[in-house]
């Protein structure tokens, strides 16, 4: 994602490859030309949205990406659905203000559905919330784009799985790697053959932020009064209101994970991807929080260690180390992939031969060498122009807007989006793994007969 100081022309030429790789992604099972559109019935009708929370990540990062392509696409906001007052009010106005079209502000999603003219949402409410908010979008005969975790817990995940698997619906999920120019030739690499076989993947995403998460000068603003707690809680225990639980989820258990939550699933999904592989076999993880003593009751430092590979072959498979800390900045966001030939860097977006078999190793064993060619996943992206529109806030990162567009597209072709809900099955069960792993201590697996996370060779329900 582009950083505070990218400027605008790393923004524009980012933003062009992105959209042209996930045009292309999207034509190898739709032609998304104007020709092709208009053959679809329906294609030049309005597709009418509804956001679904209105928060952070949504005003910040989709709503930006949705406006980029809506002109293009024909997709248009039309209502607010945020059950605190103040959110759902300010929500609207700013919208509105972008777009220049009204904006209906909804108490609820019952009353966004009631509506009967939402075509689809936009979903970005609190990480525990996604599958159940998302199974009622699809309930109401919505498409969504809803943003990731898909869910972490089993009993959410395979719920929202059946019910967008039994519908006609288009859902997307919002890891946008999937889209993403170097991420799509990094996968074709690897599935060519050309890379060799994975034999351990490094993954971190360190930080120094202490106010990472937090709110500390909208905690004080939201009263119990002005939103529906019990709505808010779901299926979750019954508690007493607590604002930071509302506004701070990403730091406390049930209501988020965390480190997982929020930046384990986006890396993960990428080894599911690249190799095919539906899950870990196995996960174990230690942490804590060693420095943030804020309340919180998520970790603020993680290292968890996940084995893949085939369930009928434990002698073949890969490792993947992935550390993660809220302490210090050092080593940033990182995904490594090694092969015995070398290395490929998604932070560079290279293929080297680091670390590859030299020719003096591999002679003292009369094998062959094994370095890999150098370059850069970038250089082989097709440029075509970009339609992003900038002139209505769609300024969001370009992993977002591609993704965001490659869901519009499937809205209008009814195909697959590149970050489907398989996708987002997937990455649920690696983060379900990892989250039974920090609570137990132990060892987690997972049995695909009965889709649940084992521990001890008993189902675990998380605490």
């Amino acid at each position: 994602m582009p950083t505070p100081e990218t400027t605008r022309r790393d923004f524009v030429k980012l933003s062009t490859a992105a959209l042209a790789v996930a045009a292309t992604q999207s034509a190898r099972s739709y032609a998304s030309s104007a020709t092709s559109y208009a053959k679809i019935v329906g294609a030049n009708d309005r597709v009418r949205v509804g956001v679904v929370g209105c928060g952070d990540r949504m005003r910040t990062g989709d709503i930006p990406a949705f406006l980029a392509s809506a002109k293009a696409m024909n997709f248009q906001i039309v209502a607010v659905s945020d059950i605190w007052k103040m959110r759902r009010e300010d929500g609207a106005a700013y919208i509105q203000k972008l777009t220049g079209n009204p904006i209906d502000a909804v108490v609820n999603n019952e009353a966004l559905y009631a509506r009967k003219d939402i075509d689809a949402v936009l979903i970005a409410t609190a990480d525990f919330q996604h599958a159940q908010h998302g199974i009622q979008a699809v309930l109401a005969g919505c498409d969504a784009y809803v943003e990731k975790p898909t869910a972490h817990t089993m009993k959410d995940a395979r719920a929202f799985l059946k019910a967008v698997e039994g519908s006609k619906q288009i859902i997307a999920v919002g890891t946008q790697r999937r889209s993403t120019p170097a991420y799509i030739k990094a996968a074709e690499y690897i599935q060519s053959g050309k890379f060799g076989d994975i034999v351990m993947v490094e993954m971190t995403w360190n930080v120094n932020q202490p106010g990472r998460w937090r709110r500390p000068d909208v905690v004080p603003l939201l009263k119990e009064a002005d939103t529906d707690w019990a709505r808010y809680l779901l299926d979750l225990p019954k508690a007493p209101f607590d604002a930071r639980k509302y506004l701070e989820f990403r730091l406390f258990w049930p209501y988020s994970s965390g480190i997982p939550d929020q930046w384990l699933v986006h890396q993960i999904d990428t080894v599911h991807w690249f190799t095919g592989l539906p899950h870990p076999r196995s996960v174990v993880a230690n942490g804590g929080i060693y420095l943030w003593k804020d309340g919180r009751t998520n970790w603020d430092t993680m290292t968890a260690v996940f084995d893949y590979g085939p369930l009928d072959d434990p002698t073949k498979g890969f490792q993947v180390q992935y550390t993660s800390r809220f302490t210090n900045a050092a080593g940033g966001t990182k995904e490594l992939y090694y092969s015995n030939g070398g290395m490929i860097d998604m932070d560079r977006q290279t293929v080297t031969p680091t670390g590859g078999l030299t020719a003096r190793e591999a002679a003292a064993m009369k094998l062959p060498a094994n370095q890999l060619p150098s370059f850069s996943l970038m250089d082989t992206v097709q440029k075509v122009s970009n339609d992003a529109d900038t002139s209505s806030g769609g300024r969001g990162d370009p992993q977002t807007i591609a993704n965001m567009r490659n869901w519009m597209e499937c809205v209008r072709s009814r195909k697959t989006p590149n970050a489907s809900i398989r996708a987002g099955y997937s990455h649920s069960i690696a983060l379900c793994m990892n989250v039974a792993a920090i609570q137990t201590g132990q060892k987690v697996t997972f049995d695909d007969k009965t889709q649940q996370v084992m521990v001890g060779g008993k189902p675990y329900v998380h605490a």
